[in-house]
């Protein structure tokens, strides 16, 4: 059964709050049925997952995540996750191939509709079922807890116009090299991928805010 804290945290990640929402204990309270404690709990928890963020006089927010710690996060991302693709080449079954090639299969009709959401959900899928492919615990739970910290940033990239196409190939070269049991390239084509969503990041904050950013900007100094 989900606690208060999981099902604030998936109400974060799928964009129910956004980044800068004030998180109101009274409110929440009575939107999920529970005592303010439980709503307080959840809110020290996901203070420590990094998507909440608590100040004095102004209470709980959800966090934003800057360009600069979103890079950093992916470059953590890259070291860990390279490993596990390494891992799940050497260790995943057949069945587990043949998963991994259907969601695959999945991504292309989700780019070929060009739906970025339902692309959007399929990356995460795909990424999870690596994680517990590879069965490096530790690994995975690190990894887990970066990807939520920029999920914001993550679905921005799989709606960008021409991203899920590009994104798309560079997950049929893991998929492929891990069904072939190729440590080496699985590696290298996970560590190629994530370096090119920093290479976006990085073109993200060469870009002038719009008029809305920037307001937005404002509202937070």
């Amino acid at each position: 059964m989900d606690t208060v804290t999981d099902t604030l945290r998936t109400d974060i990640l799928s964009g129910r709050f956004e980044p800068g929402d004030r998180l109101l204990e009274i409110q929440l309270s009575d939107h999920y049925d529970c005592g303010r404690d439980a709503i307080r709990s959840a809110f020290v928890a996901l203070t420590t997952e990094g998507l909440v963020q608590r100040e004095e006089n102004r209470g709980a927010t959800v966090r934003r995540i800057s360009l600069t710690e979103a890079i950093q996060i992916t470059e953590a991302r890259s070291v860990l996750e390279s490993l596990i693709a390494a891992r799940a080449a050497r260790i995943a079954t057949p069945e587990d191939h043949n998963e991994l090639l259907e969601v695959i299969a999945q991504m292309r009709n989700a780019v070929a509709k060009n739906n970025g959401a339902e692309y959007s959900e399929l990356n995460g899928v795909f990424h999870r079922r690596l994680r517990e492919m590879s069965g490096h615990e530790i690994a995975s739970q690190l990894v887990e807890n970066l990807r939520n910290r920029a999920a914001h940033h993550q679905y921005r990239l799989a709606v960008m116009p021409g991203r899920s196409a590009d994104s798309l190939e560079q997950h049929a070269a893991i998929a492929a090299a891990v069904v072939a049991g190729n440590e080496d390239a699985a590696s290298a084509a996970m560590g190629a991928h994530l370096q090119s969503v920093i290479d976006v990041l990085k073109r993200w904050g060469d870009l002038p805010a719009s008029p809305s950013q920037q307001h937005k900007t404002q509202e937070t100094d």
